[in-house]
């Protein structure tokens, strides 16, 4: 195994939500989420919904899971977890970019060869005010 792809422990990625990873192409660093399928399988995706790629499925927390679907809270797109699709919302027909990554000796690894792994949990850190540029 190679220490360098490794992600996380498999049993690490939980069963009804997502797991936040970063990861780097060419110096350029982005946001993925793994999340376990009912059969077992973990499978990765970009962390970016395709209809406003700046807004980010998951915040950090957990990207919004609901009917075995994964959920854009901006837009309520929804998501095939085993495919990407978006089945419902504003970029219905769009597909989440899939991160290549297999399950070996009870690791996730990441197997795409485009992209190194940086760290878990976000790219960069985030605001998590709302924004608001209301004065009192």
């Amino acid at each position: 195994m190679d220490d360098s792809r490794r992600i996380v422990a498999a049993d690490d990625v939980p069963e009804d939500g997502t797991l936040l990873f970063t990861v780097s192409e060419g110096g350029d660093r982005t946001e993925a989420i793994l999340t376990r399928l009912d059969d077992g399988a973990i499978v990765a995706f970009s962390n970016y919904c395709p209809h406003w790629t700046d807004v980010r499925l998951d915040k950090g927390a957990g990207a919004l899971v609901r009917n075995g679907e994964l959920v854009c809270q901006k837009h309520g797109a929804t998501f095939e977890r085993d495919s990407g699709v978006c089945d419902f919302g504003p970029c219905e027909g769009a597909v989440l970019e899939t991160i290549d990554v297999t399950v070996e000796d009870g690791s996730v690894l990441l197997t795409d060869d485009d992209y190194a792994f940086e760290n878990l949990g976000a790219a960069q850190e985030y605001d998590r005010s709302s924004g608001n540029q209301i004065g009192f």
